[in-house]
């Protein structure tokens, strides 16, 4: 049976846990209310992605970069913590599947490393997965931590089994095929990534692996930036596009099912039947008739890697 996904590029409000969460709530009652039962935030949505790290002068902003990474600390998600139960919550009580991007503060170890992570919250309310980015990109490397592989998952959900990677994480050929050797009827890519090369991208995706793909950045213009925003106009401009958004839908055949919505501050939904991902795997199943393991072979060590391992009494 079809479900429906709601895809919500709506922005956040920028360095504020709670009231990014607070409108988070809002969408996710209206998209409810749609009878939607899978939806998906943007990459690091709550509290909003670093876009600065791109806008900052090489050497020349070390205090403003300093003061933002602090911010953004102060309002990043500790998922040991209570953070995130107004979303379970809310997946709980409207029996949905929630995927939400965030920025995570690691409270186990270094309680400052702060990465890019993706969460899927189960229709219980529960976490199923947290995966974090592998590699951030570029000045990305300044703002998140490299994470391990022990998120690299696929898991069952009543939309049907899903897996995410993070934006430039799609062009990674290996992690893909991770996620695609686990019967993936899903692909979820939260991305800052738009434009025709990302949207190519989602669909070579879609029929490479035989699953759905789901892509989605922020719509986010500059008046969307608090007022308290530091420099907020030398680093933004007043009224320009800072994200255009592209959120989409793809069906497994690499046809766009919905979207691509550009710079629309909205939800984008589709309609999505597992079915059809079973169906287009019958020609093209890259991890299973079409794949060479007696030529080609891959290893993914999913092992949690801590950074310290205590030995006591």
């Amino acid at each position: 049976m079809p479900s429906k996904a709601a895809v919500i590029q709506k922005p956040p409000v920028l360095l504020n846990r709670e009231a990014t969460i607070a409108g988070a709530l809002e969408s996710i009652e209206e998209a409810a209310g749609q009878g939607a039962s899978l939806l998906v935030f943007p990459e690091a949505f709550i509290p909003g992605y670093p876009s600065w790290v791109w806008r900052l002068r090489p050497g020349g902003d070390i205090a403003l970069s300093a003061e933002l990474h602090a911010r953004l600390r102060e309002n990043a998600v500790d998922l040991s913590g209570n953070h995130l139960a107004p979303l379970a919550d809310a997946a709980a009580k409207h029996s949905l599947t929630i995927i939400c991007g965030l920025n995570e503060i690691d409270s186990q170890y270094s309680g400052t490393t702060i990465f890019n992570t993706v969460v899927t919250i189960g229709p219980k309310g529960q976490i199923l997965n947290r995966h974090r980015k592998l590699m951030p990109t570029n000045p990305e490397r300044m703002v998140w931590g490299f994470g391990d592989a022990s998120g690299l998952k696929v898991v069952d959900t009543p939309a049907g089994r899903i897996g995410a990677l993070i934006c430039w994480e799609s062009y990674m050929p290996l992690a893909r095929y991770a996620l695609y050797s686990q019967d993936i009827g899903i692909y979820v890519a939260p991305t800052w990534d738009t434009g025709e090369g990302w949207l190519a991208t989602m669909r070579h995706i879609a029929k490479e692996g035989g699953c759905w793909v789901i892509g989605t950045a922020t719509a986010l213009q500059a008046a969307d930036i608090p007022q308290d925003f530091p420099e907020k106009e030398r680093l933004f401009g007043t009224d320009d596009w800072i994200n255009d958004g592209d959120a989409v839908v793809v069906k497994p055949n690499g046809a766009i099912a919905a979207g691509p919505h550009n710079r629309q501050k909205t939800i984008l939904y589709a309609e999505i039947d597992i079915e059809a991902a079973r169906r287009a795997r019958r020609s093209l199943d890259v991890t299973g008739h079409y794949s060479r393991p007696d030529i080609f072979s891959l290893s993914v060590d999913r092992r949690p890697l801590p950074p310290v391992s205590f030995l006591d009494r």
